[in-house]
């Protein structure tokens, strides 16, 4: 019986699965086990560096189906093929698939090759919506079949695409859950007890301590030990920028009640998300790098980069020659390799290297607030009138993103 079969069955098929089968997920997420050090085929003491890609995708839902129905806008695209671009939903749709057939093209040819997935909910009900097995049994092969494991590992999302900023709080573990529902009921619960990171939509850390917190909370309490953070989204506890963006750090969450929390993150770079992955610049940057010191071990730095998995023609063209290319280039070069995350931090763990060794960090902007209130003067009333001074200088606490550029809470007073 497959492990799909160990939960309810879903009810309406016309809806998305968001919930309703919360026992046996947090059942299946209870364990503290090590997922991928049994399965890797990696050791860290012949590494000088790693690197690691995460592939981001989505596609909003729409109420553009007969009557209003909602539809994934991947359908939209292919029934209305001569608006705007979407001539590019064929190709699309292979975005989605072709991890299904490039990693075991790539283990046949005696590769080691990594990649880390990020598919929204939305999506992922889509590509059910329109009956689109061809995508959803291509990434089942790379997903449940336990000779593509480690090789290729599914970060945890919002169901939604919500950016945390824009979410009321109660919201936030809804939309963690969501995400699981709807991935349990495509690939089972046994795959899921291996998503063990998260990668925030937009990548827009919340930096106001509330909201930040209740983040962390939710994340832990649903069986996530990291996530993925950008380079200029947080700072060390004293307001300097991270020094060592290749090394795992640990994430400080406080609340307005002064009660504190942590995760461990990994560190996306900054730069040009898609020109980079699309050209596996991570590949050549770990090239460059050696090994370094944490706790009291030599231990591989780690670059870790995420971009959207589909959009642009660098995306959609030139990355799948280049991913293979590093792939073969590996084999040559063994002081480098592809490290997925939860492998990353098993490995390090296992050469005993645990979060207590991580350099700590905190949400960018926090160390202004922080550094005027004294440990027993964390109070609601008096977070929330710093907040608003601070305000008045255009230190804000609406959280950032790799999407800076435009506001994520604008115009959204009225719910959250």
């Amino acid at each position: 019986m497959s492990a799909v079969m160990s939960v309810p069955a879903i009810d309406n098929p016309a809806l998305p699965m968001l919930c309703g089968w919360e026992a046996s997920i947090k059942g299946a997420r209870c364990s503290g086990q090590s997922v991928f050090v049994e399965r890797t085929n990696l050791d860290l003491d012949g590494l000088s560096a790693g690197f690691a890609i995460a592939l981001h995708m989505h596609q909003p839902t729409i109420p553009a189906g007969p009557g209003g129905q909602l539809i994934g806008h991947l359908q939209y695209m292919f029934e209305h093929a001569y608006e705007g671009d979407n001539h590019n939903a064929g190709p699309f749709a292979y975005c989605y698939a072709r991890m299904g057939d490039f990693i075991p093209e790539l283990i046949h040819q005696g590769c080691n090759p990594r990649v880390m997935l990020d598919y929204s909910g939305n999506l992922l009900w889509g590509i059910q919506q329109m009956g689109r097995s061809d995508i959803l049994d291509k990434l089942k092969g790379i997903t449940c079949d336990s000779r593509y494991q480690p090789h290729v590992e599914w970060l945890g999302t919002f169901w939604g695409h919500a950016v945390a900023a824009a979410t009321p709080l109660p919201d936030i573990p809804l939309h963690i859950k969501a995400w699981q529902h709807q991935f349990v009921s495509i690939f089972g619960l046994e795959a899921l007890k291996r998503v063990r990171g998260f990668s925030l939509p937009e990548m827009q850390l919340p930096n106001h301590p509330d909201a930040l917190y209740t983040l962390v909370i939710a994340l832990k309490d649903s069986g996530y030990h990291w996530m993925m953070v950008q380079e200029h989204t947080v700072e060390t506890l004293t307001g300097e920028g991270i020094q060592q963006p290749h090394l795992p750090h640990r994430l400080i969450a406080r609340n307005s009640h002064g009660q504190e929390t942590s995760i461990t993150v990994l560190i996306k770079t900054q730069g040009s998300d898609t020109k980079l992955i699309g050209q596996m610049q991570p590949y050549y940057e770990a090239k460059t790098l050696g090994k370094v010191t944490l706790g009291h071990q030599n231990i591989p730095p780690l670059v870790s980069q995420i971009s959207d998995g589909e959009n642009g023609g660098v995306m959609m063209n030139e990355f799948p020659g280049a991913f293979k290319r590093a792939w073969y280039e590996t084999q040559q070069d063994c002081r480098v390799a592809g490290i997925n995350g939860t492998e990353y931090l098993e490995l390090l763990a296992a050469a005993g290297v645990h979060e207590g060794d991580f350099p700590t960090c905190q949400a960018v902007g926090q160390h202004h607030l922080w550094r005027s209130l004294l440990e027993d003067e964390i109070t609601p009333e008096r977070v929330r009138n710093k907040i608003a001074t601070l305000a008045a200088n255009n230190i804000t606490f609406t959280g950032d993103s790799w999407t800076n550029d435009r506001s994520w809470t604008e115009g959204y007073a009225n719910v959250i």
